[in-house]
């Protein structure tokens, strides 16, 4: 049954609530400590994590290569944990718009980072979920003893983006490659070019299946819950908030300086933090349905530059290593739902799966990190986490997950204000819920994200013992 439809008949209760569903409070469970380590499976541990400041594409970065912030991140990731390069047995790393040169993005990184040539590495690609890929499949690889350590990455450079030949173009290169003289090449380029042929192809920005951008799909989504403009400006206007006085307390320690190759600029902070007001928020112009919809530049993500890095272990080659890591990586969830209706409700899916798999409920959570794509996106996700309708109707559920608390939600900001390059997202969310489960003395954090494609993921972190 498609969602829209469906969600017609109960948009009115959504939207009736408003944005309660931001301050609803969920006692927390008080009782004693609950564990969700598996007996006869391997502790795998977060040691630590790391990421360039995320920039806003065209600023900064602009003259580098995607590597070039990968090989940042891995340098910075060494140099913030001393781990031996010979020390790690393999490295991952996620990204989404792959440079032709260096398709596989984390060998060339890995290399030119200074790590041996003997540690293989290899890249993965699963839109805005890309590094979370990264990070489950260096877990995979421990849990199967295959390796006892490794790091997982992501990156994404927007300030470049790969512009190919037309199809047409590309035919006729390719075969004139084999014409032996240059009327035969002459010849070859008369039956096979026309006008059209020299007109560029860009990247695609819009889902390969349904071939609409996901600002639109975005846009759909808070018409079908019934989520305002107001609402979405809210919450945009409170990530920014939130990351400007996380980055103004220090808590952002996953961030390097990062000196920019061929200029020696050190950038230190995140340049797309932007507190501002609703007047001026409530001021911009609908950004994709033109011109009532709700989705603007303020309330969505920007295109972002930027790398990041964490470094993943066994717990019993950690501790024989000295360290002491932030977290456990518990378990995790992938999902996916019907790219055209649903094709950013990955958290609401992922969430219950990963608690059920746990045997935790909400209550038991302590921090949330979720990617904000858009603040209409995050709106959407809980108003559908808070509906028992949508539970039963298109989960199969008999009843609601519930929503995060917002005073253990994003605490730090997210994706609309820190920024989001699609690959390296994931880390960053992990690494976020493991610091701030340590500053907030909390046991267990709980990350999703929603990708292209209609994908989701989400992950339990659990706080390392003090």
């Amino acid at each position: 049954m498609a969602l829209i439809s469906t969600i017609g008949r109960f948009s009115g209760h959504i939207q009736s609530n408003g944005l309660r569903c931001l301050s609803t409070s969920i006692t927390h469970n008080a009782a004693a400590k609950k564990t969700v380590s598996k007996p006869n499976g391997k502790n795998i541990v977060l040691v630590e994590g790391v990421r360039t400041p995320f920039l806003m594409s065209g600023t900064d970065y602009a003259d580098l290569m995607p590597h070039d912030l990968a090989r940042g991140a891995l340098e910075g990731l060494v140099a913030r944990t001393n781990i031996p390069k010979d020390a790690v047995d393999y490295i991952c790393f996620g990204t989404v718009i792959q440079e032709v040169k260096t398709s596989n993005v984390a060998r060339e990184a890995a290399l030119g980072a200074g790590f041996s040539e003997k540690i293989p590495a290899h890249t993965v690609t699963m839109a805005c979920i890309s590094s979370n890929q990264a990070i489950t499949s260096v877990m995979g690889m421990i849990a199967m003893g295959q390796i006892d350590s490794g790091i997982a990455g992501g990156i994404d450079f927007m300030s470049d983006a790969p512009i190919r030949h037309s199809r047409q173009m590309r035919k006729f290169m390719i075969t004139q490659q084999k014409a032996k003289s240059v009327s035969a090449k002459l010849a070859l380029a008369s039956r096979q070019l026309s006008m059209a042929a020299f007109a560029p192809e860009l990247p695609a920005v819009a889902e390969f299946s349904t071939n609409e951008v996901m600002g639109h799909s975005a846009d759909r989504l808070c018409a079908a819950f019934g989520i305002g403009r107001k609402e979405q400006d809210e919450f945009g206007l409170r990530s920014h908030t939130l990351a400007d006085k996380a980055t103004n307390e220090g808590l952002l320690s996953d961030r390097l300086d990062y000196t920019v190759p061929g200029k020696g600029k050190v950038v230190q902070r995140d340049n797309g933090i932007r507190p501002t007001s609703m007047e001026k928020m409530s001021s911009l112009r609908a950004a994709f349905v033109k011109p009532h919809g709700t989705v603007t530049a303020a309330n969505s993500s920007f295109l972002s530059d930027g790398g990041s890095a964490c470094l993943i272990m066994s717990e019993e080659k950690a501790l024989a290593m000295g360290y002491k890591p932030k977290a456990y990586l518990r378990d995790f969830a992938y999902v996916s739902q019907d790219p055209k209706d649903q094709l950013l409700l990955g958290p609401a899916y992922a969430t219950p799966k990963v608690l059920e798999k746990a045997g935790l409920s909400m209550s038991d959570i302590d921090v949330f990190e979720y990617h904000e794509a858009f603040a209409g996106q995050i709106l959407a996700n809980l108003a559908a986490m808070d509906s028992d309708f949508f539970a039963q109707t298109q989960m199969g559920r008999k009843t609601k997950v519930g929503v995060p608390p917002m005073d253990k939600f994003n605490l730090w900001g997210g994706s609309l204000s820190i920024g989001h390059p699609f690959g390296a997202t994931g880390v960053r969310l992990a690494t976020t819920a493991a610091n701030r489960l340590k500053k907030e003395d909390g046991q267990f954090a709980l990350i999703a994200a929603c990708a292209a494609g209609g994908l989701g993921h989400g992950m339990l972190i659990e706080r390392y013992p003090a």
